[in-house]
């Protein structure tokens, strides 16, 4: 019997997802905790917490420690993270398990240390650190580990990894701040700006889910929304449409297409040929906003696909990474 489990963590800026190994994927909550400001204590972690986002009295805060893909409040990750793996039990008083966690590409020696420390702090034997498009790409089921060319785009929540692989590395990468937060925060300010209406990132990131589009004509639905208005201070409810919604997604979108193109050009063009004709495969919570292949084929040249079960990609690629620790991770950090 192995006393010590292995685990798998995508710390997301929105979600956390955990894979114990032989068990699968055994959590998925968002990254929101909430305290009583003055006592310092934890009221509620997970699905609990993000509830209370824009709900809350003044003396209780719902807190997303994780901002742009890194720890903003280490305390407060380290308690989220400790939770977490206790509610998976992960951790006893006889085994600590070893832990694999994904961060952005393109993270400081810095913040590399600060998610090895919280991860060690809430229980690790041993912490590996692994790029997310590579967990991504192994997740989609891509084979990374021949001499070819597979390209991945993952859009988060914090932060949208671009990145060529071959031979089971990272060839050309980029990873920007520009992912679901900016997408909902795009909303918010067009709303704002068009309609004189405040409302909460709830509220935004529904608009985005249920009507939302980045591609011309791609989806014709309307919905109501209810926030306060600016000029009486009272609430108000307006209806939105998709095309309204695509152009608030115009910027953020234009910058993800960027990064895109930027690794590309960066390509050595063997690997290019390969791309195109594998195309390019889409992860994390983005790759279900509607349209957003259809664009990225339109502006790349290249056929892009989306991955199956695309938001599990990386916790998934993390679990096959588990099962292969000695040849797929190069270093401890």
């Amino acid at each position: 019997m192995m006393l010590s489990k292995d685990i798998g963590i995508d710390l997301g800026t929105a979600n956390v997802l955990i894979h114990v190994k032989g068990k699968g994927v055994v959590l998925d909550e968002p990254s929101v905790v909430t305290i009583e400001s003055d006592k310092k204590r934890v009221l509620a972690v997970g699905e609990d917490a993000r509830r209370m986002i824009g709900r809350t009295p003044g003396n209780i805060m719902a807190i997303r420690p994780l901002r742009d893909g890194v720890i903003a409040d280490f305390d407060i990750t380290e308690t989220m993270l400790k939770y977490f793996i206790d509610r998976v039990g992960a951790r006893s008083w006889y085994s600590r398990p070893r832990i694999l966690i994904c961060a952005p590409t393109n993270i400081t020696s810095v913040e590399q240390k600060s998610i090895r420390e919280a991860a060690e702090h809430s229980g690790a034997r041993d912490v590996f650190l692994e790029a997310e498009p590579k967990a991504a790409a192994i997740g989609a089921g891509m084979d990374i580990f021949q001499p070819s060319g597979n390209m991945v785009v993952d859009i988060g929540g914090g932060t949208t990894d671009v990145a060529v692989l071959s031979m089971g590395d990272v060839v050309t990468a980029s990873s920007i701040k520009m992912a679901g937060d900016k997408f909902d925060e795009a909303i918010i300010k067009y709303i704002k700006n068009k309609y004189k209406l405040l409302i909460g990132e709830r509220t935004a990131e529904d608009l985005k889910v249920t009507i939302g589009t980045v591609c011309t004509g791609g989806r014709q639905a309307e919905m109501d929304i209810r926030g306060r208005d600016m000029v009486s201070g009272l609430p108000l409810t307006v209806t939105v449409t998709s095309n309204e919604v695509q152009e608030a997604l115009w910027d953020p979108m234009s910058s993800i297409v960027l990064a895109a193109k930027s690794v590309l050009e960066r390509t050595p063009p063997e690997l290019s040929a390969d791309i195109i004709d594998r195309g390019v495969i889409l992860t994390g919570g983005g790759a279900l906003l509607h349209g957003v292949d259809e664009l990225l084929t339109e502006q790349l040249r290249v056929p892009v696909l989306i991955a199956e079960d695309p938001m599990h990609c990386v916790v998934k690629g993390t679990g096959m990474m588990l099962d292969n620790l000695d040849k797929v991770v190069k270093k401890k950090f």
